[in-house]
């Protein structure tokens, strides 16, 4: 049987109800104890790193979850961690680029309703893991609501529904359905992992809307080492803040130019407002790529290098399914 790592981290999967609403009070032993159907067709061991509410996890977490599987990558087959689902896609993204060419599956799922309420997704979402963790296909992936989504497409688009998440811009890589995994797009690692142990935590968002003060852009761009701009459409910048934009990169700051539409990505290329930015030194488009993946991916770059031909390389080079050309 299969050896697996159960990476608890809190989130609803593991809360309790508290005089202030749900928090996370069920330890690693106690999530596993609600699925012992488990133990027919794995070995489980448990750790606990963290107990928070996603909303608190931050880049410092994402490093100490790739620590863990580092730590434990030989001694075990896979690994399955539970997670809040409100930044769940945010950390499945930032193990992609953390954890890469890894041969083993590490799956990340959570809940909608603790796993210890009658009418849960928790104890499916759960099993639906394992199942898949003991599969064969490898890289990070989120198991969540019967679907399989590679770890950089996934983004919450439900906040109460069971289908919470969805894939953005890229098929499912698979489902689960009568205890079998329905494979749509194969995906084997091999060979030995790498593993990073740094991210630049200096990246910033700011979002577009219409009227938006000038100098919102120097305010956020002065404290940050790179940007995200979440731009209209297809992608483009008003004119009041090209001279704003300019300095930020002249200042030497990586600058993303993203698109506000979840779907179909951007393209600088279409109108004038946006082909005017493409030959600006140290702007960066992220065609299809997720929200989530651009934010942990510029950390990871960021993390590596400043050099501005280097950033770029690694910015485009495609890491499981995260962008597509």
């Amino acid at each position: 049987m299969k050896k697996i790592l159960l990476i608890a981290t809190g989130g609803t999967i593991a809360s309790r109800k508290t005089l202030s609403g749900l928090a996370p009070g069920l330890s690693a032993e106690e999530l596993l104890a609600q699925v012992p159907d488990v133990r027919k067709f794995c070995q489980v061991e448990v750790v606990q790193p963290l107990n928070l509410d996603s909303t608190n996890i931050s880049p410092g977490d994402w490093l100490l979850l790739g620590g863990v599987i580092e730590r434990n990558y030989d001694s075990f087959d896979a690994f399955v961690i539970c997670h809040g689902t409100d930044t769940l896609a945010y950390t499945a993204a930032a193990l992609s680029y953390l954890v890469q060419n890894t041969s083993k599956p590490l799956v990340l799922t959570g809940a909608q309703r603790p796993i210890d309420a009658e009418d849960t997704d928790a104890r499916q979402n759960l099993m639906d893991s394992f199942r898949y963790a003991c599969s064969g296909d490898s890289g990070v992936c989120i198991v969540f609501g019967g679907r399989v989504i590679a770890g950089t497409r996934a983004r919450k688009t439900r906040t109460k529904s069971y289908n919470a998440f969805t894939s953005i811009n890229f098929p499912e890589l698979a489902e689960l359905r009568d205890q079998r995994v329905l494979r749509f797009i194969p995906f084997r690692e091999s060979g030995r992992p790498v593993f990073t142990r740094e991210l630049c935590q200096r990246v910033a968002l700011i979002k577009l809307i219409p009227g938006l003060p000038e100098g919102a852009f120097s305010a956020i761009g002065d404290r940050c080492d790179g940007l995200i701009i979440e731009s209209y459409g297809v992608g483009g910048i008003p004119d009041v803040y090209l001279s704003e934009l300019d300095r930020i990169l002249q200042a030497g700051k990586t600058v993303v130019l993203a698109t506000q539409v979840p779907q179909e990505g951007s393209d600088l290329s279409v109108y004038q407002v946006g082909h005017r930015l493409r030959e600006r030194a140290g702007l960066l488009e992220p065609y299809d790529m997720t929200l989530e993946s651009t934010v942990t991916k510029l950390m990871w770059v960021l993390g590596k290098t400043r050099e501005p031909g280097e950033v770029r390389r690694l910015f485009y080079t495609p890491v499981n399914f995260d962008l597509l050309f």
